[in-house]
């Protein structure tokens, strides 16, 4: 995979298009575009416990992911909050109610947006 645009794959105009094509994307099994989906210089607090940087190490990631076959299920996203002209915090609730989902996105110069810090998982201590 390049760091370039694929032409054959949807890009997130808005940033709550992100989610959604990563569920997509996920369940087709395309590592390559699931990447696509972060910033060349992305920070992912995944696997738990460790955080992922660089698109390659996403990528790298989702791959050995994605290889077991996992099914996604869209989750309906939570108002996204967006600052200035370039970037937004869009979040998801789990389906199953624990903990929550957030990632900061950012616009793109050709108007796409992208990921740029993902945790895609954290729950509350309760303190």
């Amino acid at each position: 995979m390049t760091d370039q645009k694929r032409p054959d794959i949807e890009t997130a105009r808005r940033p709550e298009d992100i989610t959604r094509l990563f569920v997509q994307f996920s369940n087709e099994g395309d590592a390559d575009a699931v990447a696509l989906l972060y910033h060349e210089d992305a920070v992912m607090a995944y696997p738990p416990g460790q955080v992922t940087e660089g698109r390659a190490a996403i990528r790298e990631l989702w791959s050995k992911v994605l290889a077991n076959r996992p099914t996604f299920t869209p989750e309906e996203p939570l108002p996204t909050l967006v600052f200035g002209d370039g970037l937004a915090l869009t979040s998801t609730p789990p389906r199953d109610g624990a903990g929550a989902r957030a990632q900061v996105v950012q616009r793109q110069a050709d108007g796409s947006w992208v990921r740029i810090i993902d945790q895609p998982e954290f729950v509350s201590t309760g303190a």
